[in-house]
């Protein structure tokens, strides 16, 4: 470190080092230690084997880069900047500051160049497994002999701490089991965390255990050695019939002379006089911040010239490919917009009376394999639940590596070699994989991912949901067996608390449907919405298909709630209804025939079926008070959940007919009935309302 001899190399990697150091002093916050440890190994990723365009971040065939280890965001901030994309000095300056473009923790479109938003340990690492399932599904989809136009990796540096999750392992097993090939992980091992060394609570053999997923792994005991890591690189990126990790040995905070592999060095600034010291101590000025040598911008400048050639070679391809195969060169251009072919509306099926009661998973299987036929980007599948969410694409074929053992291709099983063709992704029981790969997919384009589990464990990839909501990547969650109507399976596996939860995620559009033409509207609605993630939210047991005859129509899903059936308005020549009965999903059914049973009574009542709470808050005032009128203040609510949320809803004056203790094993109707979801209780409630707020006009008059 001391007198070390200050090389081209050595200046940029240190250039990355102290940009890293000072951004994060001058927030007086961050992690240093990270960037300061992993400079070398990104630098050489950097600037010899990831191939990427500055003046175009989102060119197609790009490799993708993901900072798993998202606490050390000014290691990609700094390459972004030294490497020329649209990322000032300014935004380094302003590191973690209000309303800047660079946020304490990598965020998609913050910045040109960042793919995924990370932080959260391990999702990054999921995300890169879900990006490298897209580029194998479109090379194998749209690559011809001699026209190769999908070629391309993912890369993704890791921490410790990434290695340590779950997701991670999760991740890792599937990526070995499908032969992700194309999938590179560096990881930072420093052997140091936020609160002490490794060494308390890790302590297993990572190189073995990637290689028992199927990896090919490699150590460098220096990540410090450029040369090292080089061999490394290259030698993973041949080894094309596996994923790769390289486990390169660091130091946190390389340079400091008193935090090097410390714990504080990893999640705190290293204070002024310790800058000074580690300046020093790598040869730097020590009294200049943001200090970028011209020789070393050069060097990093170098990318620019050096990415247009990359993109203009594929354009090359590209046009020889578009004029061997327009409609695919059309298909593919479609797939990367994200575009729905023209004419898929008009596959969805209609459903009947006659047609008998249908479970909405059982319609939503029906409605899947229809768009299935039309759009064929739509790719997914369950956390090995596809027997009872309904979610197969039928005929469509699996997705797999075309060397798995057993697989279609290996055996030339009847319906053709998919390989990674295949559309039908069998995620295992990883449901927190599932979710972070199907980020990964969306992030990487082209591709309209779709995943499935029962609702409750929805809990089981919730921070991957979450990620997709925050940065508004279009992945469709089908979540069945959606209450205690489930039944038998008991409480273990009886969502209670979940659609409430879920509702309170910002920019999570959550539907359930209450027939199963409403799950036509709603899958409608799933794929044209682009601007983040929607749950779709289906029963398990059988519902009556509602008769639309006598009914409104189910495009009202469409606005979130709609007036299914009155006996205000026209009925009684304008007149207001008397109580508002306002349901969800399968609570729908229950409030027509409460509706029906209110009206031989006398009593003018109103169903609101409500799918989708977040849409109609987005609806104008006027067709919000058309539905639920401000002078009709008797309301009650009925969904099999936890009642937390409804009173926006019912109001003061109204009443919450919901599920606020566990559920029971016992067949779902007994379970129903038995926590007051039959016709009586409802009807019951409604008339205590009505009461109540004839009582309370009566005493203000």
């Amino acid at each position: 470190m001391a007198g070390e001899t200050q090389t081209l190399e050595t200046l940029c990697v240190n250039t990355i080092r102290t940009l890293s150091i000072d951004a994060v002093q001058k927030a007086k916050s961050g992690h240093p230690g990270m960037p300061m440890g992993a400079a070398a190994m990104a630098y050489v990723l950097w600037t010899r084997h990831l191939r990427y365009n500055p003046t175009n971040p989102d060119w197609p065939d790009r490799d993708r880069f993901v900072l798993s280890a998202g606490h050390g965001s000014m290691l990609l901030y700094s390459l972004l900047y030294l490497t020329g994309y649209d990322v000032t000095m300014d935004d380094l300056q302003q590191f973690r500051q209000w309303g800047s473009r660079t946020p304490g923790h990598p965020e998609r479109h913050c910045l040109p160049g960042v793919e995924v938003a990370t932080g959260p340990l391990g999702q990054g690492f999921g995300n890169s497994v879900g990006m490298a399932i897209a580029e194998r599904w479109l090379a194998a989809r749209f690559n011809r002999p001699g026209h190769t136009i999908v070629d391309h990796y993912t890369y993704a540096i890791a921490s410790d701490g990434d290695i340590m999750e779950g997701v991670a392992a999760e991740a890792a097993s599937l990526a070995g089991h499908l032969r992700l090939g194309r999938l590179i992980v560096l990881y930072d091992a420093n052997l140091v965390t936020l609160s002490a060394t490794t060494s308390v609570a890790f302590s297993e053999d990572v190189g073995r255990r990637f290689e028992a997923y199927g990896w090919h792994a490699q150590h460098v005991q220096d990540g410090n050695d450029l040369a090292a890591v080089d061999r490394a690189l290259a030698a993973a990126r041949a080894a094309e019939d596996r994923p790769s990790i390289i486990i390169a040995h660091t130091h946190l905070g390389y340079g400091s002379p008193k935090k090097q592999d410390t714990f504080q060095a990893h999640g705190e600034p290293l204070g002024d006089d310790e800058v000074r010291a580690t300046k020093r101590n790598l040869g730097w000025p020590e009294d200049k911040t943001f200090y970028v040598p011209a020789e070393a911008l050069r060097e990093f400048r170098k990318a620019v010239p050096r990415g247009e050639a990359f993109e203009a070679e594929w354009r090359q391809k590209m046009a020889a490919y578009r004029a061997a195969f327009p409609d695919l060169a059309r298909a593919f251009d479609q797939a990367l917009a994200g575009e729905i072919p023209e004419g898929w509306e008009g596959t969805l099926p209609t459903f009947k009376p006659e047609d008998g009661p249908l479970a909405t998973r059982e319609a939503s299987g029906k409605v899947m394999n229809a768009i299935a036929a039309a759009v064929p980007t739509l790719i997914g599948g369950s956390a090995d639940l596809d027997p009872s969410t309904h979610t197969s694409l039928k005929g469509q074929g699996d997705f797999e590596s075309p060397q798995a053992e057993g697989s279609e291709t290996a055996q030339g099983k009847a319906g053709g070699a998919w390989g990674y063709a295949g559309r039908n992704i069998h995620f295992g029981i990883r449901e927190h994989a599932m979710g972070a790969a199907a980020n990964g997919m969306a992030a990487h384009g082209g591709v309209r991912p779709y995943t499935a589990t029962f609702l409750v464990f929805s809990d089981y990839m919730r921070p991957s949901v979450r990620l997709a909501a925050l940065s508004a990547l279009p992945v469709v969650y089908v979540w069945t067996h959606d209450s205690i109507g489930l039944g038998e399976d008991g409480p273990t596996h009886e969502p209670i608390e979940h659609l409430p939860s879920l509702r309170a995620m910002p920019n999570l559009l959550v539907l359930r449907p209450a027939d199963a033409n409403e799950t036509v509207e709603a899958w409608r609605v799933a794929l044209r919405h682009r601007t983040g993630p929607v749950a779709l939210v289906f029963s398990r047991q059988k519902l009556p298909v509602l008769d639309r005859a006598a009914l409104a129509p189910a495009a009202g899903v469409a606005r979130g709630a709609y007036v299914l059936a009155d006996r205000g308005g026209t009925d009684t020549g304008g007149a207001l209804p008397e109580v508002i009965l306002i349901a969800t999903g399968s609570e729908v059914a229950l409030a027509l025939e409460a509706h029906e049973r209110l009206g031989r009574d006398g009593i003018r009542s109103r169903v609101v079926s409500m799918p989708a709470w977040e849409l109609f808050e987005a609806q104008p005032h006027a067709y919000q008070d058309a539905v639920l009128p401000p002078a009709v203040s008797a309301r009650v609510s009925i969904e099999a959940a936890a009642s937390f949320g409804w009173a926006r809803w019912t109001g003061p004056e109204g009443a919450i007919i919901g599920v606020d203790r566990f559920g029971a094993s016992a067949p779902g109707g007994v379970v129903l009935q038995k926590l007051g979801f039959n016709v009586d209780h409802v009807v019951e409630v409604a008339k205590t309302v009505l009461a109540r707020s004839a009582g309370r006009r009566e005493a203000r008059r």
